[in-house]
């Protein structure tokens, strides 16, 4: 089920311009185009579900697998030295569909608590370099 007025949706969907990093059945996820670190990911059920408490079982493996996975993508794939996994339910939730947010971290970043201050990629190609490197370290 998706629902037409929802942007990650249409993400899901392919009707609206993303970088995809993972692409399965279940789960697609994607760069962040307001990142806190550069090769910050959304990860999202292709199920539209508002919060975590909506999300069916049958479908926690498929989100948080590739939730880890993204993890350690930011290890692997772009040399961070580790990351940060948060999900907001409603507050703070600025597109009411389930997404975790999987951000890469190195020491001395200067990320302290929820202060999450905003970069910007320097244009379409490093996008597209990070989306490719994030989808080789996922394989």
């Amino acid at each position: 089920m998706t629902d037409g007025d929802c942007l990650f949706c249409a993400v899901a969907a392919g009707s609206e311009p993303s970088h995809v990093v993972l692409d399965e059945s279940d789960v697609l996820a994607f760069l962040d185009h307001r990142p806190v670190f550069k090769g910050h990911v959304l990860v999202i059920p292709r199920l539209h579900v508002v919060t975590l408490p909506d999300l069916p079982t049958e479908l926690l493996e498929p989100v948080f697998g590739a939730v880890a996975r993204c993890a350690t993508a930011m290890v692997d794939g772009l040399g961070a030295d580790g990351s940060w996994v948060a999900q907001n339910n409603i507050v703070s939730q600025a597109v009411p569909h389930l997404h975790v947010h999987v951000v890469p971290r190195r020491r001395g970043d200067g990320l302290r608590g929820f202060f999450w201050p905003r970069q910007k990629y320097e244009g379409e190609q490093e996008m597209v370099d990070y989306a490719t490197r994030l989808r080789a370290a996922l394989g």
